[in-house]
């Protein structure tokens, strides 16, 4: 049987506050080039046709949409505390719970 490490345990305002995170600021921060469309959307070059605002996105042409979560778990393939990891910039603080 193999053991797996406890995954960390995020309180419903980390949730709610990371699905809420400008994406903008994030992606940029990956390196990912950003260009200022109107109405402040913004496209990536890297995700062709993909386009986000605020905290959401909308790929149209692969009828998906999503929050800040959403876009690292569906488009960069991370898991649920990898994304959280990454929008709130590091481990998960609260006492792990086994």
């Amino acid at each position: 049987m193999t053991t797996r490490s406890p995954q960390p345990r995020w309180s419903r305002e980390q949730i709610r506050a990371a699905r809420l995170a400008p994406l903008a600021p994030l992606l940029t921060k990956q390196g990912l080039h950003l260009v200022l469309q109107e109405a402040g959307n913004f496209i990536l070059p890297a995700y062709p046709g993909l386009i986000i605002k605020d905290s959401y996105w909308r790929w149209p042409q692969r009828d998906r949409a999503g929050n800040a979560i959403d876009f690292f778990v569906q488009i960069q393939g991370l898991s649920f505390h990898d994304a959280m990891r990454q929008i709130t910039g590091g481990p998960q603080t609260l006492p792990v719970v086994s």
